[in-house]
């Protein structure tokens, strides 16, 4: 070994040991800032007794298609008396929110710290933001009237498969409509649920491919929305 490969040897310092006190306090930092989110998220949802959720790529445009539709469906949302609830960020969620508030409607954000692409747009007329994002992801889920879901990556699916599963487990007590918005995108993913989970592996049941429906016609969406019961009682079972 050369002397200087034993230089740098001799001085390289390990990292200081993580102790039990350490985590204890690291702990309490956490529980006490989850505690803070779900409290001032609480409080700030409860001022849309009449609200609708929609969710989406962050990484749509404008010049697509699903963007004007996004827009066209969040105005046709706010004008029916209902605040449209979104991530508050870009893409889709800009898009449903940027109908709402031209409508002049309730136009709310509930927005993430991101470092790469995630910062309020500037649709919103009220807006909230989190650090954390299972408790964004549970205010996004709490106490609307519909859920309404426009093509998205992994953040989308995961919001849909995550709020599915509390209808299916009954843990959403509530007959809350599920809405997948654009036939195109959304077959092919009916398809493996119905073909590949439901008819040849049997992993869920007969009735979990009926908890959401896929349309592209908002007319029928907005009755379906309206025909839904107003959530006036925490949905959640606990």
């Amino acid at each position: 070994m050369t002397s200087s490969k034993k230089t740098r040897v001799a001085h390289y310092r390990f990292p200081k040991p993580i102790t039990i006190a350490d985590i204890d306090r690291n702990a309490e930092k956490r529980i006490a800032l989850v505690s803070k989110e779900f409290r001032c998220g609480f409080d700030f949802i409860k001022k849309y007794p009449k609200s609708v959720t929609i969710f989406g790529s962050s990484m749509i445009t404008e010049a697509d298609p699903y963007y004007r539709k996004a827009v066209r469906f969040g105005a046709a949302v706010a004008k029916i008396g209902y605040a449209v609830v979104t991530g508050g960020g870009p893409g889709i969620m800009e898009a449903a929110n940027r109908g709402a508030f031209k409508a002049g409607g309730a136009s709310v954000g509930l927005n993430i710290k991101l470092p790469h692409e995630q910062r309020p747009n500037r649709y919103l007329t009220d807006a909230i933001e989190f650090h954390y994002l299972f408790s964004r992801k549970v205010m996004l889920s709490f106490a609307a009237e519909a859920y309404v879901f426009f093509p998205g990556g992994y953040g989308t699916l995961d919001e849909f498969f995550e709020i599915i599963t509390l209808v299916q487990t009954n843990r959403i007590h509530m007959p809350i409509p599920l809405i997948l918005f654009g036939k195109s995108f959304w077959q092919p993913m009916d398809k493996i649920i119905k073909k590949v989970l439901l008819e040849k592996n049997h992993t869920i049941g007969r009735n979990d491919a009926k908890l959401y429906c896929i349309e592209d016609d908002t007319a029928k969406i907005l009755r379906i929305i309206q025909s839904a019961p107003i959530v006036e009682t925490i949905p959640f079972k606990h």
